[in-house]
């Protein structure tokens, strides 16, 4: 029997995913570069030249586009890009960007072309953006539910930012929350930009 969480967590992305697909074209688009922009900025602050980020391409509906890591990689940051294994959901692997080397992979997904590195890669990012449907102002981030970050999280440099990704709108008072969720540091949305949690 599923816990009242579980269920409050389903429900919720229903309603979420249902707000992100009716946000228009051209919002989306203004969204986007928006988020570009302050996260080019908070990432060089954090990172620094030749430092490393994990990101992830944003498809479909998510906020973002893939120009966003593009704009990272072109202020001279090491971005490392989530590559998804086959099989049961297990900590991600990684692979560096290279712009204009994305190919299709599983779940509607785009991956780096280059070689796979171990899902330990992860400790080397001094910032790691992280896909959110929503995040609330403890940190808990309300993920697709497959689990891929639940088990990637743990690898991380303790010290590292966890940005979480999300439109305004999607910046909530509080979200159900699980034992095994690990809080995000930081969002970023367009209207405010990085701002840091209270976890």
């Amino acid at each position: 029997m599923q816990n009242p969480a579980a269920e409050a967590k389903a429900a919720l992305r229903r309603q979420m995913l249902a707000a992100r697909r009716s946000v228009p074209d051209q919002t989306h688009a203004d969204e986007a570069q928006a988020l570009s922009d302050a996260l080019v900025v908070f990432v060089s602050a954090q990172v620094g030249t030749g430092g490393t980020v994990c990101a992830y391409v944003p498809v479909g509906s998510e906020p973002g586009s893939p120009a966003m890591v593009d704009a990272l990689a072109a202020a001279g940051v090491r971005v490392l890009l989530p590559v998804v294994d086959p099989g049961e959901p297990k900590p991600l692997r990684w692979a560096v960007h290279e712009p204009g080397q994305l190919i299709a992979a599983r779940f509607g997904l785009l991956e780096p072309a280059g070689p796979r590195l171990p899902a330990g890669t992860v400790a080397e990012a001094a910032v790691l953006l992280i896909p959110a449907l929503a995040v609330d102002r403890r940190g808990v981030r309300l993920g697709r539910g497959a689990g891929f970050y639940d088990r990637s999280l743990p690898l991380r440099d303790p010290a590292a930012r966890l940005v979480a990704v999300v439109r305004d709108s999607e910046f909530v008072d509080a979200l159900p929350a699980d034992p095994h969720d690990v809080p995000m540091t930081h969002m970023v949305t367009p209207a405010a930009g990085v701002t840091e949690l209270q976890n």
